[in-house]
């Protein structure tokens, strides 16, 4: 894309792979998101917490762009130990309740599950679980089906 010009001293919205690389050059000072602040994160996961279903995050990629921001600009970011722990806090919280609604979608045998606010990494981090669960259940039913007598075992 087309990028520039750029003035010295005045804040300009890029890529983040762009600021990154500017960083590590020495070329820029990087400003984290609005959200990315204690307080703000303090509240969603608190909220997180409260709620039983999966709250909107601040951005679809919070994860992602948490990590790469205190990986390669820290400096720039205040409280960032802080930033991170609760970033982790957040994570795992709403991990085990992705590992809680698996359960008992695989313990219910739904048909399907709504997965609203939930990012593409936290999906990604279940998919390969529970695509083998249901396949796994699949076979169960299949081979449990009655008039099936040559699968079938006493126990």
């Amino acid at each position: 894309g087309d990028l520039g010009p750029f003035n010295p001293g005045l804040p300009v919205e890029v890529p983040v792979w762009l600021a990154i690389n500017l960083k590590q050059r020495q070329k820029c000072r990087l400003i984290p998101p609005e959200w990315m602040d204690v307080g703000k994160l303090e509240e969603i996961r608190d909220q997180e917490r409260k709620e039983e279903t999966f709250t909107p995050m601040p951005s679809p990629y919070y994860m992602e762009l948490t990590k790469l921001l205190l990986n390669y600009a820290s400096d720039n970011i205040p409280r960032a130990d802080e930033i991170r722990t609760l970033v982790k806090d957040t994570w795992d919280t709403r991990m085990a309740k992705l590992r809680l609604s698996a359960d008992s979608f695989v313990r219910q045998q739904e048909a399907h599950a709504k997965l609203d606010n939930l990012t593409l990494m936290e999906i990604n981090t279940t998919g390969t679980f529970l695509t083998q669960a249901l396949d796994d259940m699949y076979k169960l039913r299949t081979n449990l089906q009655p008039g099936e007598s040559s699968h079938s075992q006493d126990f």
